[in-house]
């Protein structure tokens, strides 16, 4: 894929970009990138695929609630992900036009990556990305949270139906949305495009 576009417009918003044509490369500069820090990380598939987790705890505290250290808790991973140094997601959808999008039912993705770290990485996978903002949104709603919700085994209208109901499920994954229209101000955010299909 050509990220051409979409990395000159992420740049004209403030976004550091790094391109990589493979997981395994993106995976390699991260491990190199960030060392001796706290780091936080939020629900993904696309870092699970990637094993960055299992690569930065060898060299960086890590905090991330699918992946509990022994005498502690997913609340309390959630807890101090929220204020570690570093911050690492993905997205629900990225639009070539420049705009990030995520959807949450905790709200612990979407409130780190606005607010509280040094740094935050959003890794991208080639498929998250969509021509424009309605599409990315579109595909956050319609792809990535059906996935998610059936991968949760959640009880909702879209595990059956392939796409948001916009229902009343108490079961109901999509609580908050987030975009991100620019890199928030006093913080340093960098996307990571992979050339790869990682994730919803």
């Amino acid at each position: 894929m050509n990220f051409s576009r979409v990395k000159e417009n992420l740049e004209k918003r403030g976004f550091t970009v790094s391109v990589f044509d493979t997981a395994a490369a993106a995976a390699d500069y991260l491990d190199a990138a960030i060392d001796g820090k706290s780091v936080g990380f939020g629900g993904s598939i696309t870092l699970q695929q990637m094993g960055l987790a299992e690569r930065l705890e060898q060299h960086n505290e890590l905090f991330w609630h699918w992946k509990v250290k022994e005498g502690t808790t997913p609340a309390d991973a959630l807890r101090d992900a929220r204020s570690a140094e570093v911050y690492v997601t993905s997205v629900n959808g990225l639009a070539e036009s420049g705009e990030i999008i995520n959807i949450d039912g905790t709200g612990n993705r979407v409130a780190a990556m606005l607010y509280g770290h040094k740094k935050v990485y959003f890794v991208v996978g080639s498929n998250k990305i969509a021509p424009d903002y309605e599409g990315a949104l579109h595909r956050a709603r319609n792809i990535a949270a059906p996935m998610n919700a059936k991968r949760l085994d959640r009880k909702t209208p879209c595990t059956e139906g392939g796409r948001c109901f916009d229902c009343g499920s108490p079961e109901r994954i999509c609580r908050g949305l987030a975009v991100l229209w620019e890199k928030m101000g006093g913080s340093d955010m960098e996307v990571v495009l992979i050339d790869e299909t990682l994730g919803y």
